[in-house]
């Protein structure tokens, strides 16, 4: 499968309309290069503020609430891309309102088939936290993409290795991560945890990010990072674990993930991380110990 990751500019569209248009040529332009499945950064609905009233934007309470009406139109665009364009499409997130004034933040996955899944972020930012009105999801879940099940962490989650493994216990070969950060600190602390769970699980990871200033938005200010398409670093593989990423104003990094090559190695690993995972379960290790140091 040919996957592209998004590195996304952020703009400031005038209406649902021109996000769509942008949306379409971005996601065409990928489609192009040989995607079959594209993944883009958290967030992005947060884009659509731009054309709420000034005081609107600035707030992010009020976005969240004007933004709710757009949602059908949300998921009608998507459902549309991903039918005419044939491939896959994760549509970063959408900060949903579940209960009255309280909201999750949403991952869309739509197939190529008409299909929608979804995966709720489920441990929180300070910064969402802070908010008082984001709460985190309650499950995780796998998809099936074509003959490959994929699973997807929402920025911070890829930083918790266990709902991942439940993931990958479930079949998980890929794990998309839509995310967003605005410091080079919490870049790398997404990359790395991107990279743990490729190693650990021996998947393949599929990250995107959000990129440039978005001043008018309390929660797309800022935004750092590179996007990605990472592996375990094993033989045959890439040394650093990067397949591919975005360079300078590139919007996207594409690689073809061969899926079986990746079982087959398994067999020739230099350390099997996920085979050896149950090691750390043993009793023993569950609870450390003060030793006292042996005197002669």
């Amino acid at each position: 499968m040919k996957v592209a990751v998004c590195r996304y500019p952020v703009a400031m569209p005038a209406d649902m309309h021109a996000f769509a248009a942008r949306l379409e040529a971005l996601l065409t332009d990928a489609r192009a290069q040989g995607a079959r499945l594209a993944v883009l950064p958290e967030y992005l609905a947060l884009e659509l503020a731009a054309s709420f009233a000034p005081d609107v934007r600035a707030d992010l309470k009020a976005s969240l609430a004007q933004l709710q009406p757009l949602r059908g139109d949300w998921i009608a665009l998507f459902t549309g891309l991903a039918r005419r364009l044939q491939m896959h499409i994760l549509a970063g997130s959408f900060l949903l309102e579940v209960t009255p004034g309280r909201y999750r933040n949403r991952s869309d996955l739509f197939t190529a088939d008409g299909g929608h899944c979804w995966q709720d972020k489920l441990q929180l930012t300070g910064f969402e936290k802070r908010s008082g009105v984001i709460e985190p999801g309650e499950a995780v879940h796998v998809m099936q993409l074509d003959d490959i099940r994929v699973g997807i962490a929402v920025c911070y989650d890829c930083e918790f290795p266990l709902p991942v493994r439940a993931q990958r216990e479930a079949g998980m070969q890929l794990l998309l991560v839509p995310s967003c950060t605005d410091t080079d600190a919490g870049a790398t602390r997404v990359r790395v945890g991107c990279l743990a769970r490729a190693l650990e699980n021996r998947i393949y990871v599929a990250q995107a990010v959000t990129a440039g200033e978005a001043r008018w938005s309390p929660a797309l200010d800022v935004n750092t990072g590179q996007a990605a398409l990472l592996a375990p670093m094993d033989v045959g593989l890439p040394a650093d674990g990067i397949l591919a990423q975005t360079e300078g104003d590139a919007c996207w990094a594409l690689a073809t993930l061969d899926f079986a090559a990746l079982e087959v190695g398994r067999a020739q690993a230099q350390v099997a991380n996920d085979l050896d995972w149950p090691g750390q379960n043993r009793f023993a290790l569950r609870r450390a110990c003060l030793q006292p140091p042996v005197r002669p």
